[in-house]
């Protein structure tokens, strides 16, 4: 970052997260966001935190060292995999600059539409209870022949919030 005459420093470009999550990385965090990152550091821990219980089991038994050297092996050499691809790719997107476009999840579901007429609903379709979403003409249960059986689920509710409650008997005298 440079500084101006006033003392101020310039902001640096905004840069996308590595991962392609939608939010912003930063050079601290290897351009990934925090999530990402705080993902990635969390797996490497395991990684070896695993590698060394094999290596204790290794040096506490001789029976299977080779089965479990191997296994500890793979560990680590997925833990080097997993930082390595993670390097790699903030340093592409630091020197070339990032794509602007669309999320590929949003490409492949296609439009959201009504199930009773196939009218575009967007963000203001409603989700019925049978699993279908709706606008808002049809949102209604009467309104799309809904298979889903209301009678049934209000009284499975009633019954679950007033269970069946039987006094102790009092001893007569």
């Amino acid at each position: 970052m440079e500084q101006n005459e006033t003392g101020c420093q310039t902001p640096q470009a905004t840069i996308l997260c590595v991962n392609n999550c939608g939010f912003f990385g930063t050079p601290a965090t290897l351009n990934m966001c925090s999530k990402c990152y705080k993902d990635v550091v969390l797996k490497q821990e395991r990684a070896e935190f695993a590698a060394s219980s094999f290596q204790s089991i290794i040096n506490g038994s001789s029976k299977n060292g080779a089965k479990v050297s191997d296994a500890a092996t793979a560990v680590i050499a997925e833990a080097n995999a997993i930082s390595s691809d993670s390097m790699e790719a903030s340093r592409r997107t630091s020197s070339e600059s990032p794509a602007i476009g669309g999320s590929d999840e949003a490409n492949k579901q296609g439009p959201k539409r009504c199930g009773a007429c196939n009218k575009r609903v967007g963000l203001t379709g409603f989700n019925c209870r049978c699993g279908s979403m709706f606008c808002g003409v049809h949102r209604y249960s009467d309104k799309h022949d809904c298979p889903f059986d209301y009678h049934a689920a209000g009284q499975e509710a009633i019954a679950k919030a007033n269970p069946v409650v039987k006094a102790e008997k009092l001893d007569k005298i």
